[in-house]
């Protein structure tokens, strides 16, 4: 595979300390509703090994079962999970993920060739790559080095009562609902999972992890 420089196009940031979640659907206005709009960043020790992180990367929000069954990851696009180890906030390794020919390229995690809001695929460490999976069929996890690694459309994990939040902000409502609305129910997203060993990530407990779409 050819080098190839990547220009950011949205950015969503967070700081993770083994396990944060956040969401953001269709907020960026130049890329809302499109195949980089950002909507979840996951973090998190892996339930199955203590031993694992898992990276959660979630594009493409809002999507009803008709029009998830066509969608597709934007073969221009690079999902880039930025990973500072040493609490500087810049990044000290990526995990770059490309999407092209229905395959999912995994790389890394591996020191950036650059920082900031320009990337450029490192070549030399790519770690592996499979089928993206079709909607409706079972996950086609691919592995590799002990990384694992999945894409494909997943219903929409975040719950949020998004009718009573703006209840609230007009001043009708003094508090959510007990049990809530859930405004995502039955939407999907195309999703992007990599479990990576801590021992490749560095660091010595926290870790600042921020997620980045780009495009060439």
């Amino acid at each position: 595979m050819k080098k190839k420089q990547f220009l950011v196009l949205t950015i969503f940031a967070s700081i993770a300390l083994f396990g944060l979640m956040s969401a953001d659907h269709i907020d960026a206005p130049l890329v809302a509703g499109g195949q980089t709009d950002i909507t979840d960043l996951y973090v998190f020790q892996s339930p199955n090994n203590n031993d694992n992180m898992v990276f959660v990367g979630n594009v493409q929000g809002l999507m009803d079962p008709a029009s998830t069954e066509n969608a597709a990851f934007d073969p221009s696009m690079m999902l880039e999970f930025n990973i500072d180890n040493n609490g500087d906030n810049v990044e000290d390794l990526v995990i770059q993920c490309l999407y092209e020919n229905n395959q999912l390229w995994v790389y890394g995690p591996t020191a950036p060739t650059m920082t900031g809001t320009n990337s450029r695929v490192n070549v030399a460490a790519m770690n592996m790559s499979g089928g993206i999976t079709r909607y409706g069929d079972a996950p086609n996890i691919i592995e590799s080095n002990g990384i694992k690694a999945f894409a494909g459309p997943r219903d929409d994990p975040f719950f949020f009562d998004f009718t009573r939040y703006t209840e609230i902000l007009g001043g009708t409502q003094t508090g959510f609902a007990n049990p809530g609305n859930d405004t995502f129910a039955g939407t999907n997203v195309l999703s992007t999972v990599v479990e990576v060993p801590k021992e490749l990530l560095g660091g010595s407990g926290t870790l600042n992890v921020w997620l980045e779409s780009k495009r060439k």
